[in-house]
């Protein structure tokens, strides 16, 4: 087996004593050779089973070790690692697993209340503790038997997107992708052993698993798993492990910079905190320089990386918004809708090349060649480039508004609006019209202590914005839904409310 199919081998063979994860409910910790020996436990059992390369695995489990478990052993075996969506509907999740098709599928006992449900579709593994492995087979962990060739351009992990847009895709990730996103990440972002980050996004999604968890392990790092978001044990827990860099979105940050834990810390061992998965309101930014604290956003996306641009820390907070610009081995560009490179400023699609990128779209042809052109990715998100080459993302290419013949970028409106001292969230979409085509409609969650209306609102945004761009509907709502994965629902809240 080459070694860069199988680096974890490699990282238990170089510092077999460094402790690559922690479980941070319980506090216990696992050495990159533990993690090695897991791996290789779990691909006997497997092998044992009559798995075979290319068939898949599946995982239903909070942030836990068994990630760990079930992703090196797909390494070594040459199957495809499969994480389940907990949060999705039981309908959602059947189509998931039957799209898939797993041979196996690891549940955890925190989901085991219906484990009849899931045997329906496949033999189950019953993960009930860290210690789960110790119950599967017996005698002592024998030498890994490789049974297939395993090439870097094999598959070794499906994530499944988010959904927004339709049924969920499984996006399939080789060993390619996932390997070379993580050395762009350490190269790019300066990752070392001294690294540790704390893992609060879910790793069924393709931020909690590849944007910093495996490459912090690649670089001989210590990932932190908390198996659920509270906001004040997050920053108990970063200040416990002496992180070093950790990732969240912009829920979670809306949610962290209010609490008591956050007020008393300095964070003294953090060197960056990164946001991602959906624009962050620039209040954020300026929660954390108060505290002389580094803060910049990101962007990635399921089929590539998801880890695409860097900016230094010491620039982020002069460009905010800005996700940087290309990582060293990665390549970008923006066209316009004739296909032409952008000009400075100028927004166009955002479309990516590089070895990190996903190979297809498991059992979607159609959808895997429309997002190929030429070697290129095409994101469906818009962005434009400063005059110094850094990017911004203006949004998704199918949000923009077109009201009254003009383009209107709503991330532009939500910006502005969140600057208000009384506002928490907005959302802004276009909604049909029969005059202006679309008008433009803001959702907008306040903090429960303010009195504000939606002409107030209406009159702090003509400071600021054109006349055409102003919302002409402002819904202020509670608070504004959210996808599985903590982005804000634009496709349910014009479900969930009337509009017209």
């Amino acid at each position: 087996m080459k070694c860069e199919v199988d680096w974890i081998e490699g990282r238990a063979r170089l510092y077999p004593n460094a402790v690559g994860v922690v479980d941070a409910d319980t506090g216990e910790s696992w050495t990159f050779e533990q993690l090695n020996n897991r791996a290789i436990r779990l691909a006997s059992y497997f092998q044992d089973k009559g798995i075979r390369k290319g068939d898949r695995l599946g995982l239903l489990a909070p942030n836990h070790i068994s990630y760990m478990d079930f992703l090196f052993a797909c390494m070594k075996l040459g199957a495809i690692f499969v994480p389940l969506n907990w949060r999705l509907s039981q309908e959602e999740l059947s189509f998931v697993i039957q799209d898939s098709n797993p041979s196996y599928i690891g549940l955890h006992s925190s989901f085991g209340g219906n484990h009849e449900w899931y045997e329906n579709f496949a033999p189950l593994i019953h993960i009930k503790d860290n210690e789960y492995l110790n119950t599967m087979g017996s005698g002592d962990v024998g030498p890994f038997q490789v049974m297939y060739e395993i090439e870097e351009t094999d598959s070794l992990a499906m994530i499944y997107t988010g959904g927004t847009t339709g049924k969920p895709k499984g996006a399939v990730l080789t060993h390619q992708s996932i390997m070379w996103n993580a050395l762009n990440t350490i190269v790019s972002w300066n990752l070392g052993r001294d690294d540790c980050t704390l893992t609060c996004l879910p790793m069924f999604h393709t931020g909690g698993l590849n944007a910093l968890s495996v490459p912090v392990l690649m670089a001989g790092g210590k990932v932190a798993l908390s198996s659920s978001f509270d906001a004040e044990q997050a920053v108990l827990d970063i200040d416990r492990y002496q992180c070093t860099i950790v990732l969240l979105v912009p829920t979670m940050y809306h949610m962290l910079v209010r609490t008591r834990a956050f007020e008393q810390t300095t964070f003294p061992s953090m060197k960056v905190f990164l946001s991602g998965g959906a624009p962050c309101p620039f209040g954020v930014y300026d929660a954390f320089a108060k505290k002389g604290v580094q803060f910049k956003e990101g962007y990635g996306l399921t089929e590539a990386g998801p880890n695409n641009f860097y900016i230094d820390p010491a620039v982020a907070h002069q460009k905010k918004g800005s996700v940087g610009k290309a990582m060293v081995f990665n390549d970008i560009k923006i066209l316009t809708s004739d296909g032409k490179d952008a000009k400075v400023d100028e927004v166009g699609e955002l479309l990516l090349k590089g070895k990190h990128t996903f190979s297809y779209y498991w059992n979607r042809p159609d959808a895997t060649k429309n997002t190929w052109n030429n070697g290129w990715l095409h994101t469906g998100d818009l962005a434009r480039q400063d005059d110094e080459g850094y990017v911004y993302i203006v949004g998704r290419k199918k949000e923009m508004i077109i009201t009254g013949g003009e383009n209107v970028y709503p991330l532009e409106i939500e910006h502005w609006l969140e600057s208000h001292e009384s506002v928490n969230e907005v959302a802004v979409i276009g909604v049909p019209d029969e005059k202006w085509g679309e008008i433009v409609t803001a959702f907008v969650s306040v903090d429960e202590k303010a009195s504000i209306t939606e002409d107030e609102l209406r009159s702090y945004c003509k400071y600021k914005l054109a006349g055409y761009k102003i919302p002409k509907t402002i819904v202020i709502v509670p608070d504004l839904p959210k996808t599985d994965v903590g982005k804000i629902d634009k496709k349910g809240l014009l479900q969930q409310y009337s509009v017209s």
